[in-house]
């Protein structure tokens, strides 16, 4: 037996009811996405369709003409609503995986200084470097501003957005990743006292008015709060295999092996590979789809983002082959980042979820009332003790 979790980054499929109280009302990502491709009548995702994404949608109180229900979509489909505080990378995984955070991160103010005094002399005297920047913006915007002066050494850039985070950017030249990394982990201690759900390291390469963010990115989560289902799976026997991502969120606990590979291309590949290798025992393969919410969602850039939505799409096709009918495969997402939405950060919606069993009739699953509902459909499938949520299967 294996199932297959893909989260595609930052897939809404329409604002939440609570999304008015997080600047987020009318927020609808794949509205805006479908919307961007005017050269057909319907979304060219053949796979997503027949699986019902367009049914999860419509659930939601809005069908959407390009990307409309079918009338017998091959999985069950659904509509998460997220129970926790918060509309982040963190935050959303960890309730799939049956952890709700009843308070929500840490949040920075968005202006100058957007870190406390107190943290950033703790950074400085940690680290030995100086911190630059310190308020929300794009990280691309901040790059190109300070760029030059972070090469000139004894600096880094600090920046914050809407989400719980510290990132820490520098010119791989100047310092190279494994010493940012370490960097990262000092600030990663000084953050637990914040509570500050992640810093990133964001290395950057090039010269001034062509620097360019590296695929070396790596993130540094808060610990988790308790176990979620990956540790009862371990418990169970269960192999559990994070690809992308994944490890850097739940700090590679729960994990039996993690590959950490950059960008969807590289993470569809090693589905495939992993699909295809002999079984030992029974898996869990969990995988996060950064592209659309890291290059398209947060840029704004709703064509990149169908485009996008479209590699996942013919990726598709060959991973639904090498499933066999003890399989299980399970499509949703962490959040949503509205592309059409003004602004550069997440947006508080419902996330699809699709269910493939193949050999199996899908059904509708209806609004679900957490994401941890995908935690008990995995501890269902797999006859482990639960962690919260209910089954939808």
């Amino acid at each position: 037996m294996r199932a297959l979790v893909l989260v595609i980054d930052a897939l809404g499929i329409g604002a939440l009811p609570d999304a008015a109280d997080y600047g987020d009302a009318g927020a609808h990502t794949l509205r805006s996405v479908c919307e961007a491709e005017v050269g057909h009548t319907r979304v060219q995702w053949p796979n997503l369709l027949a699986l019902g994404l367009g049914n999860a949608a419509a659930l939601t109180a809005e069908e959407l003409a390009r990307c409309p229900p079918v009338p017998e979509p091959t999985a069950s489909f659904g509509a998460m609503v997220e129970r926790s505080r918060g509309k982040d990378t963190t935050t959303g995984h960890w309730e799939l995986t049956g952890l709700v955070s009843e308070h929500g991160f840490h949040l920075f103010p968005p202006s100058y200084p957007s870190f406390p005094p107190e943290l950033t002399a703790r950074f400085e005297q940690a680290t030995g470097y100086e911190l630059i920047g310190n308020r929300a913006v794009s990280g691309t915007a901040i790059i190109e501003e300070l760029g030059s002066e972070q090469m000139r050494g004894g600096k880094v850039i600090g920046y914050t957005s809407a989400d719980s985070v510290l990132q820490i950017a520098a010119h791989e030249e100047i310092i190279g990743p494994e010493a940012l990394y370490r960097i990262c982990e000092k600030a990663r201690t000084i953050c637990d006292d914040y509570r500050v759900a992640r810093v990133i390291a964001r290395p950057f390469t090039g010269r001034p008015g062509a620097f360019i963010r590296t695929p070396n990115r790596r993130d540094f989560s808060i610990d988790l709060p308790g176990p979620s289902v990956l540790d009862r799976l371990q418990e169970g026997g269960i192999e559990t295999i994070g690809v992308g991502k994944i490890g850097d969120i739940f700090n590679q606990q729960g994990l039996s092996r993690s590959y950490p590979d950059k960008g969807n291309a590289p993470c569809l590949r090693r589905v495939g590979e992993l699909l295809q290798e002999e079984q030992c025992c029974d898996q869990l393969i969990f995988v996060n789809l950064v592209d659309t919410d890291m290059l398209h969602g947060h840029r704004r850039d709703p064509v990149g983002y169908y485009s996008a939505i479209q590699e996942i799409d013919e990726a598709l096709t060959g991973i639904i082959k090498l499933l066999t009918e003890t399989d299980m495969l399970i499509i949703t997402a962490d959040h949503g980042c509205d592309p059409g939405y003004p602004g550069t950060d997440h947006t508080r919606e419902y996330v699809p979820l699709l269910i493939l069993r193949p050999g199996r009739a899908g059904r509708s699953l209806g609004i679900r009332k957490s994401f941890c509902d995908v935690a008990a459909t995995l501890s269902g499938f797999f006859k482990v003790e639960p962690n919260g949520g209910d089954p939808a299967l």
